[in-house]
């Protein structure tokens, strides 16, 4: 790209991003564009448990200055069986994750199903084609049951969707299986990858991250959207205290206003720098 600046030039990565290929809304081509556009030096690929839209992003990255991490979003239990998000950044054999996210995405099928049969059994009739179409190939998750109820007419937008049928308590809600944290931290591990606490808010304390710290947690979600300021100073000192390495992104799902757009976290290259030299140790 002619004139293009170089990565060194650029002033901010996003380490946190989804495409199609779970609950995103732009594929691979426009994915890449829009970090482009943002100025960012580096993207992760985080996807839903699966690691399908690495390879085309970055194909469409090549001849820019853009680098591409290859990564991946677990959603994980641990102890007390709180549901907690772990990214894998940096994986370096994607056919390891692959065949241990395989499991994981037939699960995320099987619960989509269960909730089609649930709001059917409520006089929603809504199906399960309609939720694949929604899909499109990608690791089925509740947004896109929000999405077929929306374009059926049965809910006003995603978020009505949710707070009426598919929230937690509501009539067609359907929990996850279970991945524990330890076993989500190996998969990401195996994959040559490194495992970092995604988005933990208030729950970001020292109390919370000592037990994560000695299953073998790499590192921490420090810039969010959801961050308020008092969360990113706490969770700035935890990373510090247990020599865990700093992450940050939008959460990006294709919004092209609001508070998770790309790059708006403005994830300096320096955190991304401590998570290579980690890995390099």
């Amino acid at each position: 790209m002619s004139g293009a600046p170089t990565a060194d030039d650029r002033t901010a990565i996003d380490l946190h991003a989804h495409t199609t290929a779970s609950d995103g809304l732009a594929p691979p081509d426009r994915f890449v564009a829009a970090a482009i556009a943002a100025g960012l030096g580096a993207i992760a690929v985080t996807d839903h448990d699966t690691v399908a839209a690495v390879a085309e992003v970055t194909r469409h990255a090549a001849g820019h200055d853009l680098r591409v991490i290859a990564g991946v979003e677990l959603s994980v239990h641990d102890d007390a069986g709180k549901e907690v998000h772990l990214l894998g950044l940096h994986l370096a054999d994607l056919d390891v994750i692959e065949a241990a996210l395989a499991g994981l995405r037939d699960g995320r099928r099987s619960r989509a199903e269960r909730m089609v049969e649930r709001l059917n059994a409520n006089g929603i009739p809504v199906s399960f084609d309609a939720v694949l179409a929604e899909a499109k190939g990608a690791a089925i998750g509740r947004p896109h049951v929000a999405r077929a109820l929306v374009k059926a007419g049965h809910a006003t937008g995603p978020q009505d969707a949710f707070d009426k049928w598919l929230g937690a308590g509501r009539p067609a809600y359907v929990e996850k299986e279970r991945l524990g944290m330890a076993e989500g931290m190996a998969i990401i591990h195996r994959a040559g990858g490194l495992a970092v606490y995604a988005h933990p808010g208030a729950d970001g304390t020292r109390e919370r991250i000592a037990p994560l710290v000695d299953l073998g947690l790499d590192g921490v979600e420090v810039r969010h959207p959801s961050h308020s300021a008092d969360d990113i100073k706490r969770l700035k000192s935890v990373v510090n205290h247990f020599g865990l390495v700093p992450s940050g992104g939008s959460d990006w799902h294709g919004a092209t206003s609001g508070p998770r757009v790309l790059g708006c976290m403005h994830v300096r290259p320096e955190w991304l720098d401590r998570q290579l030299a980690r890995l390099a140790s």
